[in-house]
């Protein structure tokens, strides 16, 4: 990577960014990640439901987030020439329709099928979100602040989704997940509905990806693996200390209240150039606690840990995204980095449904987690090595910087 390949970003106290973009970006940001948020209820739901063993569960999971995946990857050699408003309106139409199906049928093939129509309406609204960004002054910001405000809704729903559960079964939960992503299509009239400068002496101005980026995507790999493999068992793992559903979605609240608390913090060290260190001790934490979630047996120590796991969760991902969009300002290397993590959260969710039928339990795959956080710290920390060399190599003879 050289420093003629990176555009100019505004930075410092001065880098400001509209609110109503901030606000599109939640609202696609927030609809986009519906599916992985609550998971975890309707795994329960259908294996209450319809008796579904953890292996077919797995599954269930990886199938709706390797379509994520597959989207993401399919729109990211074009993404800085995508509409941002325009994929993100059809991409919300297609999920509605298929959560509304998904809660009419049991049969398992239409289940999948329902899934890879969600996971490639998240992956358009993904790509829609990380274009949107790489257009802004500070990328990371606006995707921090866009997570600072989607979890509050995020918290509002963990609170509701549990109880509405308990009244209407997984197909209710079904249905009003639908209803929630067609509510937040509203808000994604604040995107763009340009497209960057597509005239063909632009697009021949766009360089190709430096090479060198692969550690982002391994780390981001690493990360997803581990820290997700656990997640669609969660609420199976609060069962297992005898948590019950509506207090299991009250700790899931708090930690979305606490994690938008931690992303507006984070947001205002990176406007002042705040920065180093965090992610690694970020990372770290989050996998640490994927081992104590499925280690202890105490629901206060449970509820403490899911605090902490879900606050440094939402950190480490805007800031793994900075280090991709630091290497290719055109948002290219960030979808893929996005795609990257969907297809490692796959694999992780399938190892983690057979090592949980396995083992009746969840131990493994919690220690699993903290073991790959650990190897994506050592990468990153090699990686940003690379990045300050490169910058002090981009300093001309003068001392000023170009």
């Amino acid at each position: 990577m050289t420093s003629s390949q990176i555009a100019p970003r505004a930075s410092g106290v001065a880098a400001n960014l509209p609110l109503m973009l901030c606000l599109g970006i939640a609202a696609t940001s927030c609809a986009a990640h519906m599916g992985i948020i609550y998971t975890p209820f309707l795994v329960g739901g259908l294996m209450d439901r319809y008796g579904f063993g953890q292996f077919l569960m797995g599954w269930f999971a990886s199938v709706e987030t390797l379509s994520f995946a597959g989207a993401m990857f399919l729109f990211a050699p074009r993404a800085h020439a995508f509409r941002p408003r325009r994929m993100a309106l059809v991409a919300s139409g297609l999920i509605v329709g298929a959560q509304l199906a998904s809660a009419l049928t049991g049969f398992w093939p239409l289940l999948l099928l329902s899934r890879l129509a969600t996971g490639f309406g998240y992956g358009t609204l993904n790509t829609a979100v990380n274009v949107a960004a790489g257009r802004s002054s500070q990328p990371e910001r606006a995707i921090s602040l866009g997570i600072a405000l989607q979890v509050i809704l995020y918290a509002l729903l963990n609170i509701a989704v549990p109880r509405i559960g308990l009244v209407g079964g997984v197909a209710a939960i079904f249905v009003a997940l639908g209803m929630v992503s067609g509510t937040l299509a509203l808000g994604m009239f604040a995107l763009t509905d340009a497209r960057a400068d597509s005239s063909a002496q632009a697009a021949q101005a766009v360089p190709p990806i430096a090479p060198g980026g692969w550690p982002v995507l391994a780390a981001m790999a690493l990360f997803a693996f581990g820290t997700m493999a656990i997640w669609p068992f969660m609420e199976r793992a609060a069962h297992a200390i005898h948590l019950p559903d509506t207090t299991y979605g009250l700790y899931s609240a708090l930690s979305m209240v606490l994690s938008s608390l931690g992303n507006f913090t984070l947001s205002w060290f990176l406007a002042r150039g705040g920065r180093r260190g965090l992610l690694e001790w970020a990372l770290m934490a989050c996998g640490t606690m994927c081992a104590v979630l499925t280690l202890v047996d105490s629901q206060i120590v449970f509820g403490v840990a899911l605090q902490i796991y879900n606050v440094s969760w939402y950190i480490t991902y805007p800031l793994l995204l900075g280090l991709a969009y630091a290497h290719d300002p055109h948002g290219r290397l960030a979808v893929r980095t996005t795609g990257t993590w969907l297809v490692a959260q796959s694999a992780g969710q399938v190892v983690a449904g057979y090592m949980a039928q396995r083992t009746s339990g969840y131990a493994l795959v919690g220690c699993l987690g903290m073991a790959t956080c650990a190897m994506a710290v050592g990468l990153i920390v090699w990686f940003q090595a690379g990045l300050r060399k490169d910058a002090i190599s981009a300093v001309p003879a003068t001392g000023t910087a170009r």
